[in-house]
């Protein structure tokens, strides 16, 4: 359960120098270095593991969790009857004769949400409590708990103006176009056709947020727009997105079907992607799914004729 390859020489050594004196600095050192580590708590065995890996934990095996494994800590009581979470840096810490069922090595962090959660039990954690006994009372434990949440939080990512027209980009293609044209049917398809890269644009305008509409990477004579009457049933409108989208995470084209004897709006995406040009399909749903490889340009009418008549 605990990793062999665990490594708190450095915790373990601050741990040691502030119980030499005690002195604030060093309590500070100790804190800072525990955020950042994986301690080991001894545990009931976890529930949740089929035979083999139950056996493993008896023999003192080490076993992966699955994700969804309940932990119970065991807890020490003090002689006031009082309980804490006990955690330790390293197995030679734990005497042979304080052995649990398990020991898992899960990082403080969550050792410090554990205690929060359940302050009725339990509100203080002590490590290495039979060498060191290095308490964190309820009041440390509240300030730990506190930046564990900031470290845990996600960040904000930072686009850049080219990955941000980028994001526009396969939203509008992606989502907002053919939103509008699902909704619309073939109302929708004729103002397409009609208006061209002109009411493509107004999608991009209202993607991009109140003060920088003017501030649209795209013009309409960027995109083209072509409508072939294949059979008496089947309507195919290409659309070709601006050439700078012809590269990896971006949608290059789009073919809108319009099926006039059942009335469905079809929606096909050619995409460059990591595993090179595929097809996609963006359902009524609004749900995007890769369903092929794409095939050289001049068999793409085909292969989308295909795809619309067995509705993949």
């Amino acid at each position: 359960m605990a990793e062999n390859r665990l490594d708190n020489t450095k915790l373990e050594t601050a741990v040691a120098e502030f119980v030499k004196d005690r002195q604030r600095e060093k309590y500070a050192v100790v804190m800072e270095l525990l955020e950042k580590s994986v301690v080991l708590v001894p545990t009931l065995a976890p529930q949740g593991l089929d035979q083999e890996a139950q056996k493993q934990i008896q023999e003192g095996g080490q076993v992966k969790l699955p994700k969804d494994a309940r932990i119970m800590p065991c807890l020490l009581r003090k002689e006031n009857g009082e309980q804490v979470f006990p955690v330790f840096t390293s197995m030679p810490q734990i005497p042979k004769d304080k052995k649990s069922p398990a020991v898992v090595a899960m990082p403080f962090f969550t050792c410090v949400a554990m205690v929060m959660g359940n302050q009725e039990q339990v509100a203080t954690i002590v490590v290495n409590p039979f060498t060191h006994n290095v308490v964190l009372p309820k009041e440390i434990l509240q300030v730990a708990d506190k930046r564990r949440n900031v470290v845990q939080q996600p960040k904000a990512v930072k686009l850049t103006e080219k990955q941000f027209q980028d994001l526009v980009h396969n939203r509008v293609v992606m989502h907002l176009l053919p939103k509008y044209l699902f909704a619309q049917k073939e109302e929708g398809i004729v103002s397409l056709q009609k208006e061209e890269g002109d009411f493509i644009l107004q999608f991009y305008r209202e993607a991009y947020p109140e003060g920088r509409k003017d501030a649209v990477a795209v013009n309409p004579g960027d995109f083209s727009v072509m409508t072939l009457n294949l059979t008496d049933n089947m309507q195919m409108t290409r659309i070709d997105m601006p050439a700078d989208t012809v590269r990896k995470g971006m949608c290059y084209r789009a073919y809108v079907m319009w099926m006039r004897d059942t009335e469905e709006v079809l929606y096909y995406t050619f995409e460059k992607t990591e595993e090179g040009n595929q097809i996609g399909k963006i359902t009524p749903e609004g749900q995007h799914e890769v369903i092929e490889s794409a095939p050289d340009n001049g068999a793409e009418i085909e292969a989308v004729m295909h795809l619309a008549e067995s509705r993949r």
